[in-house]
C-alpha cells in the first residue's frame, strides 16, 4: 500500500517567543518493508538554519534554528511511503526464549541491528520487579519467544485501559504499570521493560497507524493518529518482530514507522529549547491517505 502523510504541530504561545530551536524526527525511514518515496519538512516561520542528519539508530533529524520572533510555530511534515510487510512467521517455530537470551549476550557486534542495545533499561524504561513478573507469567520454560511476546501483547491489551487521562508524557513507568491505564506509549514501555527484564531485546517503535472508518461512514480528515509498538528480537534468523500491545496485534500495513529507539526520549518528534516566558498550547493533526497498491 501506498500511502500520502500530513502531520501538522502546531504551537501557540502565550507570549511572543524571541527564538527557537528544535530536533525534528517527523521523517519516515526507509526501513523493512517500508520505503519512503518522498517527504519534505516546512516550518513557519522559516528557519534561519537548517542541518539534516541521521542518529546511531537510523532515524532522520532535522535541526531548526529560528531567530525571527513569534507567537505561533507550525511545523509540518509531508511524505509518501510504501508499505508491504512480510508476514509474521508462524510464533511455534521461533526458537526458545531462553535460547534467544543465550544468543543476546553472546553477540558481540555494535552495529544498529545488534540486539546488544536494547538489552538494558532506558531513562522511560526501567527495569521493575512487578512488570519482569507480569511478564514472567507468559515465559514459562522452553516456550517459542514469539509466542510468548504475542501472550505478553495480548494481556497488557486485556489487563490494561486505554485511557489518554490516566497519564502523560512524563508518567513514570511503574505508575501507568500500578494504575493499568495509559496511552500507547505506556503499553509499549510497559511491555519492553517487561522484556528486558528477561534479559530478552526490545525496542520502541514511534510511527502511525491508519484507521479506517467503519462502513457506510465517511473517511474524515485528520483523524488518524501517531502511535507507538515495541519490536522484539526473535533471534537468527527471524530477528526484529513487530508487536502492537495497544492493539493486539503484530505490525502490519496499516503501521508506518518513523523512528526506533530504546524509548520515547530517544525518538519523541520534536524537542529542543525557547527563549520566551508564559505557557504554550500544542495541536497535532495526521492524516494518513491510501494512494494506491503495491510498494
Amino acid at each position: 500500500m501506498i500511502y500520502d502523510i500530513s502531520h501538522v504541530t502546531t504551537y501557540n504561545y502565550e507570549a511572543s517567543v524571541a527564538s527557537a530551536r528544535c530536533a525534528i524526527r517527523l521523517t519516515p525511514r526507509d526501513s523493512r518493508g517500508q520505503r519512503v518515496l518522498k517527504s519534505r519538512i516546512d516550518a513557519t516561520p522559516a528557519p534561519e538554519a537548517t542541518r539534516a542528519s541521521v542518529d546511531f539508530f537510523g532515524n532522520h533529524i532535522v535541526e531548526a534554528t529560528i531567530r525571527e520572533p513569534h507567537a505561533k510555530l507550525r511545523i509540518a511534515m509531508t511524505a509518501r511511503v510504501a508499505v508491504d510487510r512480510e508476514k509474521p512467521p508462524a510464533p511455534g517455530l521461533t526458537p526458545a526464549w531462553e535460547t534467544v537470551v543465550r544468543d543476546a549476550g553472546a553477540i558481540r557486534r555494535l552495529d544498529r541491528d545488534s540486539p546488544v542495545h536494547w538489552l538494558f533499561p532506558g531513562r522511560l524504561t526501567p527495569l521493575e520487579p512487578a512488570v519482569t513478573a507480569y511478564a514472567r507469567e507468559s515465559f514459562p520454560s522452553g516456550r517459542p519467544v514469539l509466542e510468548g511476546a504475542t501472550e505478553l501483547m495480548q494481556r497488557i491489551k486485556q489487563d490494561f485501559a486505554y485511557d489518554p487521562e490516566a497519564t502523560h508524557v512524563s508518567t513514570p513507568l511503574a505508575d501507568a504499570f500500578a494504575a493499568r491505564g495509559g496511552v500507547c506509549q505506556d503499553f509499549a514501555h510497559i511491555m519492553i521493560a517487561g522484556l528486558r527484564g528477561l534479559a530478552l531485546p526490545a525496542a520502541y517503535v514511534s510511527g502511525y497507524i491508519r484507521t479506517v472508518p467503519a462502513p457506510g461512514q465517511q473517511r474524515l480528515e485528520g483523524v488518524d493518529a501517531s502511535h507507538a509498538w515495541i519490536a522484539v528480537w526473535c533471534g537468527e534468523p527471524f530477528g526484529w518482530i513487530h508487536l502492537d500491545p495497544t492493539n493486539a496485534m503484530h505490525a502490519d500495513d496499516n503501521h508506518i514507522v518513523i523512528a526506533i529507539g530504546r524509548d520515547y526520549a530517544d525518538v519523541a518528534p520534536i524537542d529542543g529549547v525557547i527563549v520566551g516566558a508564559g505557557r504554550q498550547a500544542l495541536a497535532v493533526s495526521v492524516d494518513i491517505i491510501p494512494v494506491g497498491a503495491g510498494a
